[in-house]
């Protein structure tokens, strides 16, 4: 059994007793989950056009940290519920019910905000900042946008991220939230935070600016490559391979740039993605190149910037892939102070 141990005292992994248990665990935790000017609504309404198929997600959760909103229709699960079949079949739903009546969709968000004012209000200052005519005008956007879910469950079963990628070509993220507990009945969460290894870290709730580089402008994935598998895979074969991609940005890949570790440091080719599929049953992915890979740059690494040499896939815009001159400029926003 898993241990965290700290000043002194022992936390154990402990199960939770049921769905609405989790959802409790969630928002208890769900500003440090989910991020700055990112809103979970704990909503639960049948959505889907009567005689058709309907169903109730969990909730959803609205994103106001980038250039564009974003809505998540939320699936909260336990491992212990054979989860592969039933989570694959409710998201299925969710996106047909979803497609067929996005105005009701919307009703239940406005029904939401009119009990949720803190909500509501950054809702009316986003729209404000981003030209939305009004929070309605929001909100028809947002249900009119491309379907994308997100899966929270207690425990990640190995195959699961392979297997909603298999069955959808929309974005699916999944989040896993343990719940660890001393002898004396002290609490602890572990997870990680929602798009932080796309966006880097958000700052804190009590300071809620939004990140440099917003995950809808996301287009392009930096892979770190030694040089002999370099060659063999990402130069010869047009491909790279066994790659962890976040499920809600996977859909919007549409390059690939290669960063070469030591001793050339430096990001040095891309090429145009023709398709991403799943690699063999490991959760990881596969990218299919268009064509051979380009030469660019270098951009190298700078020595004492503010961006470390990757170590792992992380994500940029293809704009910003053409125009750096450094790693600083590719992932660190103008000033180069935020790490993508």
């Amino acid at each position: 059994m898993p241990v965290i141990w700290i000043a002194g005292k022992a936390y154990r992994r402990v199960e939770y007793e049921s769905e609405a248990d989790l959802e409790t665990a969630i928002i208890e935790v769900q500003h440090r989950l989910f991020g700055s000017n990112r809103y979970y609504l704990d909503v639960k309404n049948k959505i889907g056009i009567k005689g058709s198929i309907q169903n109730i997600p969990d909730g959803y959760l609205l994103d106001l940290s980038g250039s564009k909103p974003r809505l998540y229709v939320v699936e909260n699960e336990l491992e212990s519920h054979d989860p592969l079949r039933h989570i694959a079949v409710q998201i299925l739903q969710f996106s047909l019910s979803f497609e067929e009546e996005r105005l009701g969709v919307k009703k239940v968000l406005v029904r939401a905000l009119e009990k949720r004012f803190e909500i509501r209000q950054a809702c009316e200052e986003y729209a404000a900042r981003r030209e939305f005519r009004n929070v309605d005008h929001l909100l028809e956007y947002l249900v009119e946008s491309p379907f994308s879910a997100l899966v929270i469950i207690d425990s990640m079963p190995e195959n699961l991220e392979t297997i909603l990628s298999k069955k959808f070509n929309f974005g699916v993220s999944v989040l896993e939230l343990a719940r660890y507990e001393s002898d004396s009945g002290e609490r602890l969460y572990h997870f990680e935070p929602f798009l932080e290894e796309v966006v880097g870290e958000l700052p804190s709730p009590e300071v809620p600016v939004p990140p440099v580089l917003n995950a809808d402008e996301i287009d392009t994935i930096v892979v770190p490559a030694q040089a002999e598998g370099f060659q063999e895979v990402f130069l010869d074969e047009n491909r790279w391979y066994a790659i962890r991609i976040n499920g809600s940005v996977r859909p919007q890949i549409k390059y690939i740039a290669g960063y070469q570790v030591t001793p050339v440091q430096a990001v040095t080719y891309f090429a145009r993605v023709k398709s991403i599929e799943p690699w063999k049953e490991s959760g990881k992915f596969v990218l299919n190149f268009e064509e051979p890979a380009q030469r660019i740059g270098p951009i190298p690494l700078v020595k004492g910037g503010r961006v470390k040499g990757p170590q792992s896939p992380r994500y940029t815009t293809h704009e910003r892939l053409m125009k750096a001159k450094n790693l600083d400029e590719l992932f660190g926003g103008k000033n180069g102070d935020s790490q993508v």
